[in-house]
């Protein structure tokens, strides 16, 4: 499906594509139709494109020459649909499924390709699929083992949602599940049982209760949390619970190793239950004396901030290359049933992105 616009106007061009690209489900794991279709569009442009393998596709410069070389990237999955699918437009909104995260930042990556801009910089374009699933189950790595030249990077921008603020680094992202072991029993005669359920509320009122400061790094300032997010237990209406579980997430500073983030849950939690750690990415520092980030920073027109999640930048840190988020979308709108992006933040992400890479 090639998106053919039908008016000049860069506003209108952006929009479509995105409502294109909202319109090709791509749930994670679901996002070979997707893949295919950017081919095909960035084919038609004329644009020097290879499919990478693994769902990925690679566009423009994959290594470094006599030049500075900028990666822009971004991933083609979403999370599942919440009867947000297909998209629709309004005069000043793009919605539907993965609007703000982040087929918004994908069509303005797209539209930057296929203009074929006389850049003083290489650049080259990553587009990757299973961003939304747990690290372990990530399309990014492997690619970037696979393709060393991307490691040449001088500068990595991740189009994730930012609402057009450059955000560096990001926190570490630790799952785990805590199980609360009681004794089951009749519920006519709950003093003759332990109620499994009743343990969990103290543990996670106990959780909610922990104080995390916020963590100076390079002038940024960014805040650790950590959250019950799900929680199950129970059999039947008249069976007190000797088994209850939740669902825990700590969002870490970049300064811990996954070791110690996954050391100081299991003091706030082990109390309490048992932890079984599910999941643990580190996260980022941001970068520090890289005259690209700085000349980005400066194209946006506002100050830098930190990035309050994970994303990728943490994958590609880890790989050697200085990176940060710079997105159209808004974060508030991530993941949201009602998600959108707004058409005047996708021509201001383009423009500054056009800006800095033909400065």
């Amino acid at each position: 499906m090639t998106v053919h616009a039908t008016e000049p106007a860069l506003a209108e061009r952006l929009a479509e594509r995105t409502l294109a690209l909202v319109d090709v489900r791509s749930e994670s794991r679901q996002e070979a139709e997707l893949a295919a279709h950017v081919l095909e569009v960035l084919r038609a442009g004329g644009v020097a494109v290879r499919d990478a393998g693994d769902g990925c596709v690679l566009a423009g410069a994959t290594a470094r020459g006599e030049r500075p070389f900028v990666l822009l990237l971004g991933h083609l999955d979403t999370v599942p649909a919440q009867g947000n699918w297909p998209g629709r437009r309004t005069a000043e909104r793009v919605e539907g499924l993965g609007a703000a995260d982040m087929k918004g930042g994908v069509a303005v990556m797209l539209e930057l390709a296929l203009a074929a801009l006389p850049t003083p910089v290489d650049v080259g374009y990553v587009l990757f699929p299973r961003e939304e699933l747990p690290s372990a189950e990530g399309a990014l790595v492997p690619l970037l083992e696979r393709e060393p030249g991307l490691r040449e990077a001088d500068l990595a921008i991740v189009l994730e949602p930012t609402a057009n603020a450059v955000q560096a680094g990001c926190l570490g992202n630790l799952d785990a599940t805590w199980t609360f072991s009681g004794r089951s029993g009749h519920s006519a005669r709950p003093w003759l049982a332990d109620n499994a359920i009743e343990r969990a509320a103290r543990g996670v009122l106990a959780l909610a209760e922990v104080e995390l400061r916020p963590v100076e790094r390079a002038g940024l300032s960014y805040r650790p949390v950590v959250s019950a997010t799900r929680i199950e237990g129970g059999i039947a209406t008249n069976v007190i619970p000797g088994s209850a579980r939740a669902n825990v997430n700590f969002r870490y500073d970049a300064s811990l190793s996954p070791a110690e983030a996954e050391a100081l849950l299991r003091g706030w939690c082990e109390p309490h239950g048992t932890v079984e750690v599910t999941g643990c990415t580190p996260g980022a520092p941001p970068p520090e004396g890289n005259p690209l980030a700085a000349a980005l920073a400066a194209a946006s027109g506002a100050p830098m901030e930190p990035k309050q999640a994970w994303t990728p930048v943490a994958e590609l840190a880890a790989a050697g290359v200085d990176a940060v988020n710079f997105g159209p979308g808004d974060p508030a709108d991530a993941h949201r049933a009602d998600e959108a992006v707004a058409v005047d933040a996708l021509v201001r992400c383009h423009d500054v992105l056009a800006g800095f890479l033909c400065a």
